[in-house]
């Protein structure tokens, strides 16, 4: 029988009933504590948002093989 029928066969201990998993690391960013006092002197006290300017998040996802059988993590 065809791998893509009974999913993936373990590397660890040869089980063919790996399922496919994902998953997301999320990070995000922090207060500019530079950006917010520059802000505060030329803006004053609404100036302080200017510590939001630049963040961004970032994620990364990534596919995994799980084996049910010995619980083996592996690459897709």
């Amino acid at each position: 029988m065809a791998d893509f029928c009974t999913g993936k066969r373990c590397p660890k201990c040869g089980g063919r009933n790996c399922q496919l998993i994902s998953e997301t690391d999320y990070r995000s960013g922090k207060y500019g504590f530079g950006k917010g006092c520059c802000g505060y002197i030329l803006f004053g006290l609404p100036g302080l948002i200017c510590g939001l300017c630049g963040m961004e998040s970032k994620s990364k996802t990534r596919s995994y093989w799980v084996c049910p059988d010995c619980d083996y993590k592996f690459r897709a």
